[in-house]
């Protein structure tokens, strides 16, 4: 190699922890470690001295200050596909050194990826491989890239920055003031009220329309700047969170539209049942304060990560509701007795007792009157509380798990905003 030409040499050399490894030129081109093959597109040493710690131009050797023993299980990983842990090594140390070498969790065999998760668990952290390439090419790229990613974290973690605390100030706010305005427009002596007291002539100057336009004009800002500011298009636009600000944004310009299309014509009479249930959609905005609430964001991430498990909880109040729907309406309708109990005429209205019952509410609306009735209705109870128990125990780990990785995240923020408002 030679000043200014980068990795030119017909033969490149890796050390590693003081483990020399020597590669072909073109070997390294289409390396399957991330940061081996970025050396191939370097053109200058300083661009070198990026990706590695040290070179030695003569020899074109780099030098890397790894851990040696993991990068050789890492090759192991180049050579045979195959990536696992290296016995007695912390298993947050080795995926460290994965990381930084280009490779992710998913890389890793299953029995690794378990053990992995557990460990992640266990420690209560949760490092996202998304935010860990997002920091390196924030110390590493170029004005523009760090300002993007400043104002991206800026709307998407409420508590990276101060001001990231005050946009997330202000946007609860507008949320509170338009559930506010909505619940109260729902109120029947709404009108009335507004022409007696002071407080609604002032509110009538400012009109829920009027609210609701500058409600509707924040949440339609600050969704366009998070969708310009974002790295990937297309993930915004798959995020359960966007989806939800859409539905909630949307209904008001379909109602705006149909207003301005149809004006006070008999059509916009027929359109009325439609335009109040596009104006109900609002409530979704609720879902949005799960951006600012740690409590709300734990109990979304849990969901996601116990889909099975709430699917199993689903499988067995199904099974549990057919089973004793069936038998409450034999038992109460079916049998050819002199009582009959019209209430249990079919098995869905059955069902709709057996759900009612073991979740132990007891509307009372339906009750058995006949005394195999009774003794299956004791049992349709206990096997509810016995069957929902299962499952739940299971979500509640998982819950709390959630709660302390997010909580986690949330105090090496606070750490970041300390050190930003000191400075």
């Amino acid at each position: 190699g030679g000043e200014g030409r980068g990795v030119r040499a017909p033969v490149c050399i890796l050390n590693v922890g003081g483990t020399r490894y020597a590669f072909p030129r073109d070997a390294i081109k289409d390396f399957p470690l991330r940061r081996v093959s970025r050396l191939h597109g370097c053109s200058s040493e300083k661009e070198v001295l990026e990706v590695c710690d040290d070179y030695d131009r003569e020899r074109n050797e780099f030098f890397f200050d790894r851990h040696s023993e993991a990068f050789v299980f890492i090759m192991l990983y180049v050579k045979s596909g195959k990536l696992r842990f290296v016995p007695r090594m912390c298993e947050l140390s080795f995926y460290n050194e994965m990381v930084y070498w280009g490779l992710e969790s998913s890389h890793l065999e299953f029995c690794c990826q378990r053990r992995l998760d557990d460990r992640m668990s266990d420690s209560y952290t949760c490092f996202s491989e998304e935010d860990l390439r997002g920091d390196e090419e924030a110390r590493g790229g170029s004005s523009s890239a760090t300002w993007l990613e400043r104002m991206r974290r800026t709307f998407e973690e409420p508590t990276s920055s101060v001001a990231a605390q005050i946009l997330a100030s202000v946007s609860v706010v507008f949320v509170i003031v338009s559930m506010v305005v909505l619940c109260a427009s729902t109120l029947p002596d709404w009108e009335t009220a507004k022409n007696r007291t002071a407080l609604m002539m002032t509110l009538r100057s400012a009109s829920p329309q009027v609210i609701e336009a500058v409600c509707i004009g924040w949440f339609t800002a600050e969704c366009i700047v998070r969708f310009l500011v974002s790295k990937d298009k297309c993930e915004f636009l798959r995020r359960p969170l966007n989806v939800i600000d859409l539905l909630a944004i949307a209904p008001y310009y379909a109602s705006a539209l149909a207003s301005a299309v149809t004006g006070e014509s008999p059509q916009l009479q027929r359109a009325g049942v439609t335009l109040r249930a596009l104006r109900m959609m609002r409530i979704f905005w609720l879902i949005k304060l799960a951006r600012h609430f740690l409590g709300l964001q734990s109990l979304g991430l849990t969901l996601r990560r116990c889909y099975r498990e709430m699917v199993m909880l689903l499988v067995f109040v199904g099974v549990a509701m057919a089973i004793f729907g069936a038998l409450a309406q034999l038992l109460e309708h079916g049998l050819d007795l002199e009582t009959r109990n019209d209430d249990y005429a079919s098995i869905p209205a059955a069902c709709w007792w057996v759900i009612i019952s073991m979740t132990t509410v007891g509307y009372g609306d339906m009750y058995p009157i006949t005394m195999p009735g009774r003794v299956l209705g004791g049992l349709c109870v206990v096997s509810g509380i016995v069957l929902l128990a299962l499952p739940i125990t299971f979500i509640y780990h998982s819950f709390v798990q959630c709660y302390h990785e997010l909580r986690l995240r949330t105090a090496r923020y606070h750490r970041s905003l300390s050190t930003e408002f000191l400075n």
